[in-house]
């Protein structure tokens, strides 16, 4: 290998973990609209005289929006390059804080925190997952697991400044102040992003990466996309489920005020959560580097399926419902970092943005089955359990699959494209 080459490799090398950590830092300053919420909806309820389920219509149209818009915002990012859209998708989210404190209506609050941050928000995901698949052609699990953790952590360090500062000032000054601080970090580092040209001598995929890039039109017509996207909306529907319904049925089991540590089981188990949830989209993004993306799959989803079957079982321990759930999220938040790596390492990086942006609105599906028509369920029969029963059968036939399914599909794929 030539001097010139090493020192261009080098280079690459060097910039494409500058790249990471610019995304790093733009998931975090997007992450507070969704993991924060729940600080501001008793003010929000006061303030507009309403209900809670009303304002709690504001969290579904940004869920919603951030992933239902996913193909076309991947779209637009693999059309114009993720600069420009990923600043704008931040600044975005940031004005939806701001215009949200001088909201007098429930239509303003869903058109200002509801719509400009699920939008905003679903631009920055899906720019920096398609972004990173690029530059870590040869670690894309571990690049993309880096960056959706921020997503997570990044709230863990805006959640007790916002609390303390509603607290004093009021959560319409707050809404302003962070608004402005979060859209204004997050545009600034993705004003430093790019796409990698053909000068960064990046490292070769792995054997079963695609070299070529399909588009989405002929991706969707592949029986592999669908598998994953079945695959994707269950394990999104499991943990949604939990997410969505943690207080629900922890205060059901009867163990959610209860004292574990000097602290309530319930607040506890959720702030064990977050930091569990975070830490297992580099973890076994960075295990599926080695061992291959089925083979991570199937042990990670299975490992779901058992931790829930162990929560269902020690439902009424305290101790076990803080331990046990964080071994939940464990298992669950890494589909993050598995399936965008898998998406891309099948069909290609150069539609990855777009390619992935239909794969994310199974995370869109998955909070309708996980949330709304699991509390139906639950209403049906009087009890968590026959919730708990599909999500565990759910999370094994996942599991089943990766292995038994989808890793000889996507065998045979390569194979025939390699022909």
């Amino acid at each position: 290998m030539t001097t010139a080459l090493m020192e261009t490799r080098g280079s690459a090398a060097s910039t494409r973990w500058v790249q990471l950590v610019l995304g790093l830092i733009a998931m975090m300053s997007i992450s507070s609209p969704q993991y924060v919420w729940t600080l501001f909806t008793k003010p929000f309820q006061d303030s507009l005289g309403t209900t809670l389920p009303a304002i709690q219509v504001t969290f579904t149209i940004l869920i919603v929006l951030q992933t239902w818009l996913s193909p076309a915002q991947g779209y637009l990012v693999d059309r114009f390059g993720p600069r420009l859209l990923i600043a704008v998708g931040c600044l975005l989210s940031g004005l939806g804080w701001i215009t949200s404190a001088f909201v007098t209506s429930l239509i303003g609050l869903y058109l200002t925190y509801g719509l400009l941050c699920g939008i905003g928000t679903g631009v920055v995901y899906i720019g920096i997952i398609g972004l990173m698949v690029r530059w870590f052609p040869d670690r894309r699990g571990l690049a993309t697991g880096a960056v959706a953790a921020g997503y997570g952590f990044g709230a863990i360090l805006t959640t007790f400044p916002i609390d303390t500062m509603m607290k004093q000032s009021g959560h319409q000054h707050t809404l302003v102040v962070f608004g402005i601080i979060l859209g204004l970090v997050g545009a600034m580092a993705a004003l430093a992003m790019r796409m990698p040209g053909k000068g960064d001598a990046l490292p070769p995929p792995p054997q079963m990466a695609s070299q070529a890039g399909t588009p989405p039109e002929r991706m969707l017509r592949n029986k592999i996309f669908w598998l994953m996207f079945i695959m994707m909306t269950m394990m999104s529907t499991g943990g949604l489920m939990v997410i969505s319904q943690f207080a629900a049925f922890s205060r059901d089991f009867g163990t959610a005020n209860v004292v574990v540590f000097g602290l309530a089981a319930l607040p506890l188990a959720l702030t064990v959560d977050r930091f569990t949830n975070g830490l297992t989209r580099p973890f076994f993004g960075w295990v599926s580097d080695r061992i291959g993306r089925e083979n991570t799959m199937a042990i990670a989803f299975l490992m779901e399926a058992a931790a829930v079957t162990l929560l269902v079982l020690f439902r009424d321990n305290a101790f076990a419902l803080v331990v046990l759930s964080g071994l939940v999220f464990f298992g669950w938040g890494e589909i993050f970092s598995l399936f965008p790596s898998t998406l891309t390492d099948t069909f290609g990086a150069q539609h990855a943005t777009a390619n992935y942006g239909f794969l994310y609105v199974a995370q869109g599906v998955g909070s309708i089955l996980g949330g709304p028509l699991a509390a139906l369920l639950r209403e049906q029969t009087g009890s968590w359990l026959p919730v708990f029963a599909i999500i565990i059968a759910m999370d094994a036939l996942t599991g089943i699959l990766a292995l038994f399914v989808l890793k000889p599909m996507r065998r045979a794929y390569a194979g025939k494209a390699a022909g």
